[in-house]
């Protein structure tokens, strides 16, 4: 029986990363980087697959756990009849090679512990072969390596290596495990305690740099580590999450390979490292985005690898049963080949800000942003498969138009501001087609709500983002009937769908948990329209979704009260970031002096509107009182 995926924990190095069970096992791991096939795939199948498991000997034994504050390094403290240990889990940031180093504490008696661990090369399907050397244990599967030391005697039994050993209080233990390449021989030996120092002031260090503050702080700094943790440090791409094939329905095929950068996901992480004051990891990303936008216009696609690959193949390793029995599992993405047009406006929104965050607009990134909006002048018009990847064929999303509509109302801000020579009359006039052609065919009165699509009648989670990313203003008698038409009808047990997958196709079998990117989206539309009570009650409760150490996966499924879908997910922690930064805004308010009038909350609410709910800037210590420059909302 497989664990929850809330009972998992997340270590990494910013290459990649590995998820920590409550039971001591190291479930997933890709290595050498993020993309990488995994040596224990366990998660997705069962012990054969590949796992590394340090825990006491027997079953009666007890777990808690905690991050070191500040930090990614993982305490998980066994509890026995005998007494107590700790296991600490980490992956220190490299130099050349990649490192999992775990380190047993006795904190209390006598513990007897077992180690065990099965490495399974091309994501648990082969066995490699397996040496002992005076340093350690080699195990070699074709062009990959990986060399076990430890400060206990090991032993192989049914194709894993073992260890018994004894920890009693105050003794330390200690097993690395190292990644290779096998032509180039043994990897360097790491010196576990100096591995511990080194990474946490890694993580201390960064945390510092964190603006935020408030009642939401220890959420929000849990957040930025997450996403710092998906970042590909030599790139500066993000990952969405960094596995793949975890269901967003149990039993279902709905499972996606999300260890790729979506430019929708990575635009929202910049715009949330901006909040938090992280302004060499937005740099980094934007460089990032620059480099995968290079080439002709018309053939930008909604995600690349994390260098910037553009081929995703996507495929079924067959040989794994699922998580729980969910199949397929796949590896690659075949929507990496879609069209979906919201993309365009997130970049250049991403652009809009990054010229106040990050940079001033340079002569590249206004060629290439110049190209992509002349392009859009007649892709707009096209149907595609939207904001979620549909595989039931094109529509007209209507989401995708309001932000087609966005990445022609940023082009024109900037291309004013900076007196660009752009065809400004004829960007105008397509932006105001597009605002026309949306308030037309995407508004159902009946309904009083935008829908899904010009074909059908569907809501769609996605438009509580309308006032948020300035299509029309908060108090838009269309915006409100949106927002309540989202809580009468998407709503399942008080978190919200993205769409009713049992009305209309979407190329799979209905059924899924409540993503929930969307509740927190809700917040901020609440929070935005003026019903911070409301929004405030629902934030509350999406906090308590998060497990233990706070980490959430990309959906909630009400039914069996568990998360579902990749974990943990980039989308989930950057909408819940920014919610925590819009929510600390409405307490700054009712502190700050000069913000107590009924004037000034507007005025805070407006700049909230500005920004999209993934991307608000609330800094308190440098809040101005008067009106920043706000987005065109016809």
């Amino acid at each position: 029986m497989s664990m929850k995926i809330e009972d998992y924990a997340l270590i990494g190095d910013c290459h990649t990363a590995a998820l920590v069970g409550k039971n001591g096992s190291i479930d997933w791991l890709c290595w050498p980087d993020f993309a990488s096939s995994a040596c224990f795939a366990s998660i997705l199948g069962d012990e054969r697959n590949g796992y590394w498991s340090i825990r006491p000997q027997g079953r009666k034994w007890k777990s808690s756990r905690q991050y070191i504050p500040h930090t990614l390094i993982l305490e998980t403290t066994f509890e026995t009849g005998q007494g107590a240990v700790r296991v600490i889990d980490f992956m220190p940031t490299r130099d050349e090679n990649s490192d999992v180093v775990r380190i047993v504490e006795g904190v209390r008696g006598e513990v007897d512990m077992r180690m065990e661990m099965a490495i399974r090369c091309d994501y648990g399907q082969t066995i490699p072969w397996v040496v002992r050397t005076e340093e350690g244990v080699r195990a070699v599967g074709g062009p990959n390596l990986a060399f076990l030391r430890t400060s206990e005697e090991t032993h192989g039994e049914d194709m894993k290596t073992m260890s018994n050993f004894t920890v009693r209080r105050g003794q330390r233990a200690w097993f690395t495990l190292t990644y290779g390449k096998s032509h180039l021989g043994d990897p360097p030996a790491t010196e576990p305690e100096e591995a511990l120092r080194r990474t946490k002031k890694f993580w201390v260090d960064w945390t510092r740099k964190n603006r935020c503050d408030g009642k939401y702080a220890d959420i929000i700094e849990r957040s930025l580590i997450t996403l710092k943790a998906l970042t590909y440090m030599p790139t500066g791409g993000v990952v969405a999450a960094p596995t793949t094939s975890l269901p967003e329905a149990l039993g279902g095929p709905r499972n996606w390979d999300y260890r790729y950068c979506w430019l929708r996901d990575a635009t929202f992480t910049l715009l949330a490292l901006m909040s938090g004051g992280y302004y060499d990891e937005a740099r980094a990303w934007q460089d990032w985005l620059l480099r995968a936008l290079a080439g002709s216009p018309d053939q930008v696609q909604i995600m690349y690898g994390i260098h910037g690959e553009r081929l995703l193949i996507e495929w079924e390793a067959d040989w794994l049963p699922g998580y729980e029995n969910s199949k397929p599992v796949r590896i690659g993405n075949a929507a990496a080949k879609q069209l979906q047009l919201d993309i365009y406006g997130e970049v250049m929104d991403a652009f809009y800000h990054a010229e106040t965050g990050v940079r001033s607009l340079r002569e590249e990134d206004f060629q290439i942003w110049k190209a992509l909006i002349e392009h859009l002048r007649t892709a707009w018009m096209l149907p595609d498969e939207g904001i979620w990847e549909t595989r039931g064929g094109p529509e007209h999303f209507t989401y995708s138009k309001v932000m087609a509509w966005v990445a022609f109302d940023r082009a024109i801000q900037l291309a004013e501001h900076h007196n660009l020579d752009v065809p400004m009359e004829a960007w105008k006039q397509t932006r105001d087609e597009i605002h026309e052609e949306v308030c037309r065919n995407g508004f159902d009165k009946r309904k009083n709500s935008f829908v899904q699509s010009y074909e059908t009648r569907r809501l769609d989670a996605a438009l509580l983002l309308i006032p948020l990313v300035g299509f029309l203003p908060v108090d838009d008698p269309r915006v409100i009937g949106t927002v309540d038409a989202v809580q009468k009808y998407l709503m399942k047990d008080g978190l919200v769908l993205r769409y009713d997958t049992s009305k209309g196709s979407d190329g799979l079998p209905p059924g899924e948990g409540a993503f929930l990117a969307c509740s927190f989206w809700l917040v901020s539309a609440l929070h935005a329209i003026g019903r911070q009570r409301e929004a405030k009650k629902l934030f509350e409760r999406l906090l308590k979704l998060c497990n233990d150490v706070g980490l959430l996966a990309e959906e909630y499924d009400p039914k069996h009260k568990r998360q579902v879908g990749n974990f943990p997910q980039a989308f989930s922690h950057i909408t819940l970031l920014v919610s925590a930064l819009h929510m600390e805004g409405d307490e700054l308010s009712d502190r700050r002096q000069g913000w107590h009038s009924k004037q000034g909350k507007q005025t805070i609410r407006e700049q909230i509107a500005r920004h999209k709910a993934h991307g608000g800037r609330v800094r308190k210590e440098k809040r101005s009182q008067t009106k920043s420059r706000r987005v065109r909302a016809r």
